[in-house]
């Protein structure tokens, strides 16, 4: 159990404890840099809860903004269909853009102040969507709402300040569980309430926002003390830098080209696993809806329940390496499958295989020191917001290409075997680091 610190649960009003005049006692000087590791519970709380809302929010307009895109472009499934899918780059390209600039300012400014802006800024996302008259205003919502989101690169950094290195993969695992629960939450959240009135999910999420705002003005404290800090630079700043510090070394290389491949085998199954489905067992809203709900149900519980034992059985690296050869093998049999019950032993090999996911960050994070947590988790999510953009376009290609009418052996599961492929350069890519 943690114990607290002071009455903040750093040692002090002010966040941190200050060490003791010589003159009066000596021994109750605390060091610096052994505070941010004592965390009050209502801190690690918010942290969670924040990203449980960002992926909540993700999940809730996903049932009802291709609605609200047919009611404000006035056209049909097919033409808003085109206007959805611009939405979805629009929001990836304004995470990969923002997350290494609120990285960055979280590292000279402290993990708080970027924080609870971020989270204003979620809130004024979803009220833009909410009394959005027109696409362009839904389109600047989204703008927002990718910017914002990227505050999760600022919610990772903040568990790695309070945090020992050998404890961040279950931490991680933590927030991946928050996020798993929320996206699952989130589209049925949205679906009901767009029942009742499309715009009222986008009301809900930014009361919710909201309500998370209150709650970190009140009890999260700065976890990055001032003699940690670093002056902000644009060259460090900007996707291409940011990816650049990420990759300096031949180790770091290596993660990051394992972590890009991870997401673009992410991207894959989330832009064609409804087409595949529909197009190999006929499958409709329902069974999909099921099939990725138990997926997200699963990803929760590995990552909440199960990383942190794997973890200290076996280690960070060969975590991430058994969770690649996990993922790999799902979507073989996601890719080979021909009857509908073999879909969800590959999800459930695919759940198994997301302990992969915070012990690659755990990896990155013990190569970067105290003052470039922010940079180094805000290149991680720059990398995520790249590969959403990349691997759906790539996926739906694919798919497009194996299934078109007069091909010689259609294959629906197309894109699952090429994420399979990506899953074993991953591999590969860990082994070498």
């Amino acid at each position: 159990m943690l114990r607290r610190a002071g009455a903040d649960g750093y040692g002090g009003a002010g966040g941190l404890t200050l060490p003791a005049p010589r003159r009066h006692n000596r021994a109750r000087a605390t060091p610096t840099h052994t505070l941010t590791r004592t965390p009050r519970a209502a801190s690690v709380a918010f942290i969670l809860a924040t990203i449980g809302i960002d992926a909540l929010g993700i999940g809730i307009v996903i049932p009802v903004v291709p609605q609200l895109v047919r009611v404000l472009s006035g056209r049909d499934i097919s033409g808003a269909s085109v206007w959805v899918g611009a939405l979805v780059a629009t929001y990836a390209a304004a995470q990969f853009a923002a997350a290494p600039v609120l990285g960055g300012l979280s590292d000279r400014f402290g993990r708080r102040p970027v924080l609870l802006l971020s989270l204003a800024g979620v809130c004024a996302n979803y009220l833009m969507l909410a009394l959005a008259p027109s696409l362009a205003w839904l389109f600047l919502g989204r703008v927002l709402a990718g910017a914002t989101a990227a505050n999760i690169s600022t919610a990772n950094a903040y568990i790695a300040d309070v945090t020992a290195p050998e404890r961040r993969g279950q931490r991680f695992g933590l927030i991946g569980a928050m996020f798993g629960l929320g996206f699952v939450l989130g589209p049925a959240l949205g679906g009901g309430l767009g029942s009742i009135a499309l715009r009222l999910p986008f009301l809900a999420a930014a009361g919710l926002a909201g309500c998370n705002l209150l709650y970190g003005v009140f009890v999260l404290p700065e976890s990055l003390p001032p003699e940690r800090r670093r002056a902000f630079a644009w060259r460090r700043a900007n996707p291409v830098g940011s990816l650049g510090a990420l990759a300096a070394d031949r180790a770091g290389a290596h993660l990051a080209v394992a972590w890009s491949c991870m997401w673009f085998g992410l991207g894959a199954l989330q832009s064609s696993f409804v087409l595949s489905t529909a197009l190999r067992f006929g499958w409709g809203a329902a069974q999909n809806g099921a099939a990725l709900a138990t997926v997200g149900i699963g990803q929760a519980l590995v990552q909440g329940l199960l990383v942190r034992r794997v973890i200290a059985r076996l280690d960070e690296r060969r975590t991430a390496l058994a969770g690649y050869l996990c993922n790999a093998l799902a979507f073989l049999v996601l890719a080979a499958a021909w009857q509908g019950w073999m879909i969800y032993v590959g999800l459930l090999a695919q759940a198994l295989g997301a302990v992969s996911i915070p012990s690659v960050r755990a990896l990155l994070s013990a190569r970067a020191g105290p003052e470039r947590q922010g940079e180094m988790q805000g290149a991680l999510a720059s990398i995520e917001g790249l590969t959403a953009i990349v691997a759906p376009l790539v996926a739906a290609t694919l798919f497009t290409l194996a299934t078109r009418p007069g091909t010689a052996l259609p294959f629906p599961g197309a894109p699952f075997l090429l994420a399979a492929g990506m899953y074993l350069l991953a591999h590969a890519a860990v082994r070498r680091a």
